[in-house]
C-alpha cells in the first residue's frame, strides 16, 4: 500500500453535525457547525469553533451562550440550509418550520425537534486563524423523553444522527461493539 502525501488539513472525519442556536427567544438565530466536540467531563464542557465573518459570531461572542443542538436525518435539509443561509437575511426557525423551546439555563432557545439540547457558557474564545473556538461549560442537557426505553435509559442510538464528513451527510450506522468490548471475557 503506497500513500500520498498532502498538505496539512483537517481530516478527522466524520464529525458531528449540529444546529447551534443563540440569541433570544426573540431575536434569535441557527448556524450549522461541524466543528464541535467534548472537552472534558468534569466539569463537563464542550467547544464550537465558528469564523469571525458568520452573523451568529458576534451574537455568541456578547451573549456567552449558545445551545448545541443535535441533528437527525429527518433535520438534514434544515441542517445544512441553516448553513448556508445567513440569519442576517433569514429567521432560520421561521424558514425552516423549527419550533423555539424555553431553555432551562440559557436565553437562547432550544430547537424542540432535535433529540438533544446541550445549553452552554462561553468561558473564554480562542483566537486559532480561520475559526475561533468558544469553549464552553456544559450548563445542561435537554433529553427527548421519547427515546428513554422502559429502564430510564436514553437510546441515543434510536435518534437516526446525521454526520459531516469532506463535504458530505451521513445517517450513522450499524453497532459495532460497545467499549470494552476488545477486552471482554466470553
Amino acid at each position: 500500500m503506497s500513500k500520498q502525501v498532502w498538505k496539512p488539513g483537517t481530516l478527522v472525519y466524520p464529525v458531528p453535525a449540529v444546529m447551534i442556536s443563540c440569541g433570544t427567544m426573540e431575536k434569535s438565530n441557527i448556524l450549522t457547525v461541524a466543528w464541535t466536540g467534548t472537552i472534558c467531563t468534569d466539569p463537563a464542557m464542550t467547544y464550537i469553533s465558528i469564523r469571525p465573518e458568520r452573523y451568529s459570531y458576534d451574537i455568541i461572542k456578547s451573549s456567552k451562550e449558545f445551545v448545541i443542538n443535535l441533528t437527525t436525518k429527518d433535520l438534514a435539509y434544515a441542517t445544512d440550509w441553516c448553513g448556508v443561509r445567513s440569519g442576517k437575511d433569514y429567521d432560520k426557525f421561521k424558514e425552516m418550520k423549527l419550533t423555539k423551546e424555553k431553555a432551562n439555563f440559557v436565553s437562547c432557545p432550544l430547537i424542540k425537534e432535535s433529540p438533544v439540547n446541550i445549553e452552554c457558557k462561553v468561558e473564554e474564545v480562542k483566537e486559532l486563524g480561520s475559526h475561533h473556538m468558544f469553549i464552553a461549560k456544559v450548563l445542561g442537557i435537554d433529553a427527548d423523553e421519547s427515546y428513554f426505553d422502559e429502564n430510564g435509559k436514553f437510546c441515543l442510538e434510536k435518534c437516526n444522527l446525521i454526520t459531516y464528513s469532506h463535504g458530505e451527510y451521513y445517517e450513522l450506522g450499524n453497532n459495532l461493539g460497545r467499549f470494552g468490548f476488545s477486552v471482554k471475557k466470553s
